[in-house]
C-alpha cells in the first residue's frame, strides 16, 4: 500500500502549497515523491516530535502539510505535539502511520501499533482513515486534501483475492451477502477475510462489512438491516478494545435501538504467547485470522 500512496501523492506534487515530511524513513519507496517535489519533501531526521512541530508550523503557514513515519513512531513518540500543536489549533495536518496493527511483525512491540487510532480519536475533531484497498488511495489522498481537519492515514497491505475487484471507497463497504452472521472487519482484515466468506454457501456465508473510517459515518441503514436478521455480530480489527471501532460501534448501535442478540469481538491481545512473529502469527493468536472469525460466529463463541 506504502508504493501506491507515494505513486497517488506524486500526482499532487505540482501543488505548491503541498509538504511532505519524513521522519527519516520510506527509503526503498518514497524516492518518487522526494524526486518529484525536491525542497517540499523535508527529510527532518529521527526527531519526531520535531517533525510534527514543523508540520504544524507550516499549515499555520498555509501550507498542506503532511508528516510520515513508522506508525508507532508517528503517534506514541510525539502525542504531546500532535495534541498542543496540531490539534488545540485544529490544523489540516496529515499525519501518515505506515504498517498500523501488526504490520512490522517479527520488528516486535516497539514497531506495533495497537492502540493508535484509538489514541488519537481522543482528541476532537481529528478524523482516522483506515484503507483496506490500494484503490482506496486515490479517493482517500483527493480527501485529505481537501480537509481542514487534522487527520490521520493508517496504511497496512492491500489483501484483496484475487480476481476480486473492491467497491469503491466509502466509509462503510458491503462486501458479501448470504444468511450467516453479520462481520465487520476494519481496513486491510476485511480483505484478508473476504475470500473466505465467499467460499461458503450463502446458507451459511456472512454478511461482510468493511469499515474504512472513523469517528463512525452514520450506520447504513442496510447494515441496520443486517444486525437485526442475523442477530449476530463480530467485529473483527488490528487494535486493543480501549478505543476500538468495536467500542464506538457498540455505543452506536445502542443509540440506534439495534442492539444484536450476539456481540462479539475480535480484537489486539498484545503478545498471549510472549513471542515474535510475522503479522498472520499474531492474528492467529488473536483470533483474527479468518478460520477463528468464523468458527466463531459459527459457533456463536464469545
Amino acid at each position: 500500500m506504502r508504493n501506491v500512496f507515494c505513486k497517488t501523492l506524486v500526482e499532487h506534487s505540482q501543488n505548491e502549497k503541498f509538504v511532505f515530511v519524513t521522519g527519516d524513513l520510506g527509503f526503498a519507496a518514497l524516492e518518487p515523491l522526494r524526486a518529484a517535489m525536491g525542497r517540499r519533501f523535508i527529510n527532518a531526521g529521527v526527531a519526531e516530535q520535531n517533525m510534527v512541530s514543523v508540520a504544524a508550523g507550516l499549515a499555520r503557514n498555509g501550507f498542506r502539510s503532511w508528516a510520515y513515519s513508522i506508525a508507532p513512531f508517528m503517534y506514541a513518540r510525539p502525542f504531546e505535539q500532535i495534541r498542543n500543536d496540531i490539534h488545540l489549533h485544529q490544523l489540516p495536518v496529515v499525519m501518515v502511520g505506515n504498517g498500523g496493527g501488526y504490520g512490522y511483525g517479527v520488528m516486535g512491540a516497539t514497531h506495533h501499533a495497537l492502540e493508535d487510532y484509538g489514541i488519537l480519536l481522543t482528541l476532537l475533531g481529528l478524523k482516522a482513515w483506515i484503507p483496506a484497498f490500494d484503490s482506496d488511495l486515490g479517493s482517500i489522498v483527493q480527501n485529505l486534501f481537501e480537509s481542514t481537519d487534522p487527520n490521520y492515514l493508517r496504511l497496512g497491505l492491500s489483501e484483496e483475492p484475487k480476481g476480486f475487484v473492491p467497491p469503491p471507497f466509502a466509509g462503510w463497504r458491503k462486501l458479501t451477502n448470504g444468511d450467516g452472521a453479520t462481520i465487520v472487519a476494519v481496513g486491510p482484515l476485511a480483505g484478508s477475510l473476504w475470500q473466505a466468506c465467499a467460499d461458503l454457501s450463502v446458507d451459511s456465508r456472512p454478511n461482510l462489512w468493511c469499515l474504512s473510517k472513523l469517528p463512525l459515518d452514520p450506520l447504513p441503514p442496510t447494515f441496520l438491516d443486517d444486525v437485526r436478521e442475523t442477530g449476530t455480530l463480530l467485529v473483527a480489527e488490528e487494535h486493543v478494545i480501549q478505543g476500538s471501532a468495536g467500542s464506538q460501534l457498540a455505543t452506536a448501535l445502542i443509540q440506534a435501538r439495534c442492539v444484536p442478540e450476539r456481540f462479539m469481538l475480535r480484537t489486539a491481545l498484545g503478545y498471549p504467547s510472549g513471542k515474535y512473529g510475522s503479522q498472520k502469527f499474531h492474528r492467529a493468536e488473536c483470533g483474527m485470522d479468518p478460520p477463528s472469525v468464523l468458527e466463531a460466529v459459527r459457533l456463536n463463541k464469545v
